[in-house]
């Protein structure tokens, strides 16, 4: 207890006294500073990753939006430009699913619903498709920026297209978009196929060969005789 009796009456000792206030002084300024700096650090990580995830969303929105574009003329791309932009929608899916945002699945599912009915309806030339991409890009950007008020939406029309859509009718949508996807196939194998043989020109005739040497000289021996003139009777 002697070491404690002898802290105390220095801790009390009043020449002592401005030894400990700046040191007092001193703990509380490193603690104040280690708080500041590390809701400094926390706050702009923070900042970094909402900003990470903001470029994300945009990319993905972004690839979204102009397969929907591609889609509105699916059935004039050709079969290569088509698996690009499947691809290119995969990779975006993907990233919508996996962002830590309220309803990724489902906006996710809600594009991919939107995207086959509108190379479906490129096939068919059904409607008018650019209201139907206005749409299509409006309902993203609201997602991104309102995402529980855009879940509750996306949850909505998927519930009715489960709603209004039978066995029936699924399978004379796999049909169509079957004979849709043969055609299309067809209409880009086919010129392939005639690219090996040159189209002619409409009156074109085929020329004649050319006869070998030796038959022209006969042709030529003969003309020569039928020209010569006939000798004169003797008197």
């Amino acid at each position: 207890m002697q070491w404690w009796n002898d802290f105390v009456t220095w801790f009390t000792a009043t020449s002592n006294q401005p030894v400990i206030f700046s040191a007092v002084v001193l703990i509380v300024a490193i603690i104040v500073a280690s708080v500041l700096a590390a809701w400094i650090s926390r706050s702009a990580i923070k900042r970094l990753l909402a900003q990470n995830d903001r470029n994300l969303k945009a990319a993905a929105i972004g690839t979204l939006v102009d397969a929907a574009t591609e889609a509105s003329v699916w059935n004039s791309l050709t079969p290569q430009e088509q698996v690009l932009n499947d691809r290119a929608v995969g990779m975006a899916d993907i990233l919508v699913r996996l962002m830590p945002v309220k309803g990724s699945a489902l906006a996710a599912d809600w594009a991919a619903h939107q995207l086959a009915e509108l190379k479906r309806t490129s096939a068919t030339f059904g409607y008018q498709l650019e209201p139907a991409l206005i749409e299509f890009r409006d309902r993203l950007i609201e997602w991104q920026k309102k995402p529980s008020r855009a879940r509750k939406i996306f949850q909505e029309d998927i519930e009715r297209w489960k709603s209004q859509s039978s066995s029936s009718e699924k399978n004379l949508l796999a049909d169509q978009d079957a004979w849709v996807a043969q055609q299309h196939h067809d209409q880009f194998a086919a010129p392939a196929a005639n690219s090996t043989t040159k189209a002619q020109p409409i009156g074109y005739v085929p020329a004649a060969p050319a006869p070998s040497t030796e038959t022209q000289r006969l042709l030529d021996d003969v003309q020569a005789l039928e020209v010569r003139p006939a000798p004169l009777p003797n008197p």
